[in-house]
């Protein structure tokens, strides 16, 4: 509760800032959860800088307008207007794409590369770094967030607006196929 708070409070404050034309201090109040230029250093929150302007402007959106679920990004995105939210896409998407390689046991991954193959490859490549324009990179992404956000699409508790991803997610039908695909994709490099 503290750090959301907080991440309100530096909203107010960057919100100024943009009134100025400075989008670099709105940014700021995104280091905290995702990391300085939108490298983040914790596995349960992706890594931002480099995705597609376009991905990140329309997931921002959809937290703002509540069309996707979040637990705290649709408070926090909700302090923004739309204006500085496309700012914030460019401004994440100029960054160059930082992939954070996980070592995981060769089994998972050989059973994640099958599960990919069948399930990942038409959107977001075979080894995540050559997505489609509505899909982002998840090579070196955080395979934490990503089992956490496959287990997200495959419940009919949340509301995520992308169809052909929870297609995907719900074709993944043992608790080792999601986990694989997430330590596969986390597994890759550039």
């Amino acid at each position: 509760m503290k750090s959301i708070l907080m991440a309100l409070i530096l909203a107010g404050l960057a919100g100024t800032a943009w009134a100025r034309g400075d989008i670099s201090l709105i940014a700021r109040t995104c280091n905290g959860c995702h990391g300085i230029g939108g490298v983040s250093a914790g596995t349960s929150i992706p890594s931002i800088g480099g995705l597609p302007r376009e991905y990140l402007r329309n997931v921002m959106k959809q937290w703002k307008y509540d069309e996707r679920d979040s637990v705290s990004m649709g408070r926090i995105i909700k302090g923004f207007s739309d204006d500085e939210i496309d700012a914030l896409a460019a401004y994440f998407a100029a960054k160059p794409w930082v992939p954070v390689r996980q070592a995981a046991p060769a089994t998972l991954l050989a059973h994640g590369r099958q599960v990919a193959d069948a399930n990942c490859r038409d959107c977001h490549g075979l080894t995540g770094n050559d997505p489609d324009v509505d899909a982002p990179r998840i090579n070196g992404q955080w395979a934490k967030y990503m089992e956490l956000e496959l287990e997200k699409y495959r419940s009919k508790e949340f509301k995520l607006p992308h169809r052909r991803m929870g297609k995907a997610a719900n074709q993944m039908k043992r608790p080792a196929d999601a986990d694989g695909v997430a330590a596969y994709y986390g597994a890759q490099g550039r």
